[in-house]
């Protein structure tokens, strides 16, 4: 490398040399062209920087577009400040809020009178666009907690408010966008004029603020109708209306005065309620109930949800059985390729169907039937002599990533099929106008949980996490509305006593790995967090899977 010269890192894998001591943008302006999509940050020796940053000589360089995740992380972050700002102008003293992802897009409310319509939709929709048409600057700088309490509170973003008092630096970064500053906590593009692949839709009582798919940055992604999944975030409101709180300032506030174990209980006893409904539905159905199918992505807590929902069903006076999916794959070498001709366990084929299917139907019908053991040292099935039996009258439980897919019970009628959704959905935003990923909520218990249990490091569990995901997306999203019942996994107090464990555990990714982004992204939201002692949390709790002590293992 020159010494006065930056190597930047083109997509295609080559690089070139550039003149060093300029802005990243307009090196991002010489280099676009390599780009399928738009430029909107760089990496810099692995460190994320914003393109309006100077960068010296000699340094490495890779530009982010919107085919980068955190590019596109970025641009939907700029894009919702794009939208509240548009907001802010048109409806002063409302209350905006971003509250979840839905249909590929985020759901947000405006709480104004008269109630929020199709009209004032449109209309924030074009105020949205004048914006990007005068192409504005997004002013950053540095103000401490206390000046930007100040601003906030005569903004009305109370909320902001109570989260500045444990701030966990002297300063944090604002961004002015017309007569509006709000910090999204996270990094921007540099100009509203890039911010131009967005639509609005309206969806009482709020809107959808879409963008760009993964697949096609250049498009707007369609939009997917999920009824069920958007009543169970409505359940999520309802819960934290309970609770009394729904941002992490709120929650900070109640484990300062020594409240955190009264909101373990009321978490926790909202949790048995409803897969207690859940079990009464079960049985209000009879015998015609004879499959009970649970999924959902990775680090959901379904093998808990499992045995919670057992017991609840026992309370009711069945007894099901539950069956193992991982004992019926088929041996290793009959794995079916995935597109680097690699093993696709994920593949519902690495299932042997037949045999499964027929398993299912005989213990149905009353038969006594000797099951496989998979031996996953060896990769082939192996029969240990172990002979089940299902009593009349009475279902089975199976759980796994493929459980809602109908192909994986093709033998059995939809009718004697009870599909449960799992997944650790929105349970707390940072404040209204910054959510919580759900996927990192999930990214960080299987952090702790591999650790602990597996093995394996922070790095080990973050690299193989865009894998996992991709496994998700092809297997048990697309299948989500199918169920018969959905259970958010989330719960409100476990980044608290996640954060503990997983801090230490992120600190040891340093900046020579790509991963040291995301090991920072997490450990900057998880600052925000004061933290709570595990002793709280019962024996039966779903955080049990990833932290240990459960009752079930």
């Amino acid at each position: 490398m020159l010494p006065d010269k930056i190597t930047v890192l083109l997509p295609q894998g080559s690089t070139i040399a550039v003149p060093g001591g300029r802005s990243l943008q307009e090196i991002a302006a010489e280099v676009q062209q390599h780009h399928d999509a738009p430029i909107v940050a760089a990496l810099v020796e692995n460190s994320l920087f914003e393109l309006t940053a100077a960068v010296e000589a000699p340094s490495k360089v890779r530009f982010l577009d919107l085919t980068d995740k955190e590019g596109r992380r970025i641009y939907r972050r700029s894009l919702t400040l794009l939208f509240i700002a548009a907001a802010f102008d048109l409806f002063p003293g409302a209350a905006i809020s971003v509250e979840h992802s839905l249909g590929q897009g985020l759901f947000c409310k405006i709480k104004k009178e008269p109630a929020l319509d199709a009209a004032d939709v449109a209309a924030v929709e074009q105020r949205m666009r004048q914006l990007v048409r005068a192409d504005l600057p997004l002013q950053k700088r540095r103000a401490s907690p206390g000046e930007a309490a100040q601003i906030f509170l005569r903004q009305s973003f109370d909320d902001k408010v109570a989260l500045l008092k444990n701030w966990p630096k002297d300063y944090l970064n604002l961004y002015r966008l017309g007569d509006m500053e709000d910090t999204l906590y996270g990094y921007h593009v540099p100009r509203t004029g890039m911010l131009r692949i967005f639509k609005l839709k309206h969806y009482p009582p709020g809107l959808v603020l879409r963008f760009s798919g993964e697949r096609d940055p250049a498009r707007i992604a369609p939009f997917v109708e999920q009824i069920k999944l958007f009543e169970i975030f409505r359940e999520a409101g309802q819960w934290g209306k309970i609770l009394g709180f729904d941002t992490v300032g709120a929650m900070n506030k109640l484990i300062e005065e020594e409240q955190g174990p009264e909101v373990i209980r009321i978490a926790e006893a909202l949790h048995e309620k409803k897969i207690a409904l859940i079990a009464d539905e079960i049985c209000a159905r009879g015998d015609e109930i004879r499959v009970i199918l649970i999924a959902g992505p990775s680090s959901s807590g379904k093998t808990t949800f499992a045995q919670r929902l057992r017991t609840q069903l026992l309370v009711n006076g069945l007894r099901p059985l539950p069956i193992s999916i991982d004992d019926y794959f088929v041996d290793r070498d009959q794995t079916p390729l995935d597109e680097s001709d690699k093993p696709d366990f994920e593949h519902i084929e690495a299932v042997d169907l037949p045999l499964f299917n027929e398993h299912l139907l005989r213990l149905i019908e009353g038969e006594r039937v000797a099951i496989p053991t998979y031996n996953f040292s060896t990769g082939k099935r192996e029969y240990r002599g172990q002979e089940i039996e299902l009593p009349a009258g009475q279902p089975l439980i199976v759980e796994g990533i493929h459980a809602l897919n109908d192909t994986l019970t093709r033998a059995i009628p939809r009718r004697n099929k009870f599909k449960i959704y799992i997944s650790a959905l929105t349970a707390l935003n940072i404040d209204r106008h910054t959510r919580i990923h759900t996927t990192d909520t999930r990214l960080l218990r299987r952090i702790v949980r591999d650790a602990q249990f597996r093995g394996n490091s922070a790095l080990d569990t973050i690299c193989v996490w865009p894998s996992v995901r991709r496994g998700e997306e092809r297997n048990v999203f697309h299948y989500q509305e199918e169920a018969d019942a959905m259970f958010n996994s989330a719960l409100v107090y476990e980044l608290s006593v996640l954060k503990k464990q997983a801090e230490p555990l992120l600190n040891q990714i340093d900046r020579s790995h790509e991963e040291y982004i995301d090991a920072r992204r997490l450990l900057s939201f998880l600052s925000f967090f004061l933290p709570l002692e595990p002793a709280a949390v019962p024996s039966n709790s779903l955080l049990r899977e990833f932290i240990g002590q459960s009752c079930y293992f």
